[in-house]
């Protein structure tokens, strides 16, 4: 179980930590009932039952959030979702090789994504779907990475988002230097024109050396990178608390910047939050780390199983906590929207997802030559004699290799 209470040390006679294989029934219900709250550090502006929550830090930085804003968040949520979902099913049909799903975390991604400017840089790993959606990236394109027909081929200058890296934290390594190449290149301070770097990764990542090494860098060279670790308590079939005897979020004080952890199904903290970290950074304060304690509702990827190793009440409890159902019950009770609205969205995602499968449908399956022809910028007489070797290779079959 992922339990923050357990993540600590325990005091002399207050029990073991939960670090064994099996953890005792005590163990698992103190870990429901922290997952339930996510700690006593926890950053919330909008609680599972739709109520706002004011506060005296975070409310500045939602100043322009009003209820048409509030209701766009909630339809970039319900379409992300529900495309997320049809690529599930998609794959599940043979239409995609895998896919990797994103239900659970929708307020963490559209929160952190909507506050980014068009002039900063996202880097993604390979779940983040829903701020590819914010950065204007077409949904179809990212069908063709797991399609594996194309390898990210969005303009990622143009839209302010990186490739999906596969390589679990390399991404981080990838966003240090360039959030250092902004700081050496003068683009921080207080204009507007003022650049910041956000760079996400899961709880799992934590564990990686790519990841301290990236914190180590920009915190070396006051680099203006926000570090957004989406804590969805699982890393595949391990829990956090067999990854750290702290809170993720506290590992920032080893490094010598600030850390902070935001409640990641509660997309207005997630906005704010984010907003004031990119805004230190863009000032040159150094880099951020955001802990976004959320859940993954599904699993790690279409070959995963999490039947196996997580217990079905750890899912019921974070039912309770859904990131859109908050947003509607507030809209609601505020009558900030009505149920007109709500079909309307729905509606509207429904088309989305139909207008997703014609087209995964109907993609084309590349040539051969294809997997050559995106290696290199110049050509290679290597790759060419191996292009050519191969092609002959699949000419000798009676098709011609069309298989």
């Amino acid at each position: 179980m992922s339990s923050p209470e357990q993540w600590t040390r325990p005091e002399p006679g207050a029990g073991p930590a939960a670090t064994a294989a099996q953890p005792s029934p005590e163990q698992v219900i103190a870990g429901l009932r922290a997952t339930a709250e996510g700690g006593t550090e926890l950053t919330q502006l909008l609680t599972p039952e739709g109520e706002r929550l004011p506060s005296s830090r975070f409310d500045p930085y939602l100043d322009d959030v009003d209820d048409e804003a509030l209701r766009n968040l909630y339809r970039d949520m319900v379409l992300v979702r529900r495309a997320d979902r049809e690529s599930n099913a998609m794959q599940r049909q043979g239409q995609l090789g895998i896919w990797v799903p994103l239900l659970g975390q929708e307020a963490a991604q559209i929160g952190s994504g909507r506050a980014l400017k068009p002039q900063d840089m996202a880097f993604p790993s390979y779940r983040e779907h829903g701020v590819a959606y914010t950065r204007g990236v077409d949904f179809k394109e990212l069908l063709g990475i797991f399609r594996c027909t194309d390898h990210s081929e969005w303009d990622f200058a143009g839209h302010g988002i990186h490739p999906y890296t596969i390589v679990i934290g390399n991404q981080v390594l990838n966003a240090a230097g360039y959030a250092m190449g902004q700081r050496f290149e003068g683009k921080v301070g207080d204009d507007d024109n003022a650049e910041a770097t956000i760079c996400y990764f899961g709880d799992g990542a934590t564990s990686q050396g790519d990841v301290h090494e990236g914190f180590v860098w920009a915190s070396v060279y006051d680099a203006p990178l926000v570090f957004f670790c989406q804590n969805n308590q699982w890393a595949i079939s391990e829990p956090t608390e067999r990854q750290s005897r702290l809170p993720l979020y506290q590992r920032a004080r080893g490094y010598g910047f600030p850390g902070i952890r935001v409640d990641g199904n509660d997309v207005l903290g997630c906005l704010a939050v984010t907003r004031w970290a990119l805004e230190e950074c863009r000032r040159g304060n150094g880099p951020v780390l955001i802990e976004a304690f959320t859940y993954r509702m599904d699993a790690h990827t279409t070959t995963d199983d999490p039947t196996r190793y997580r217990l079905s009440d750890e899912l019921e409890v974070w039912k309770h906590k859904d990131p859109i159902e908050r947003v509607r019950v507030h809209l609601a009770r505020t009558g900030a929207a009505e149920q007109e609205f709500f079909d309307e969205v729905d509606a509207e995602a429904d088309r989305f997802a139909a207008e997703l499968r014609e087209y995964c449908f109907a993609m084309p399956d590349p040539p051969p030559e294809r997997i050559f022809s995106e290696v290199y910028a110049d050509p290679s007489p290597v790759l060419d004699a191996q292009r050519e070797e191969y092609l002959a290779y699949l000419g000798g079959f009676a098709d011609g290799g069309e298989r």
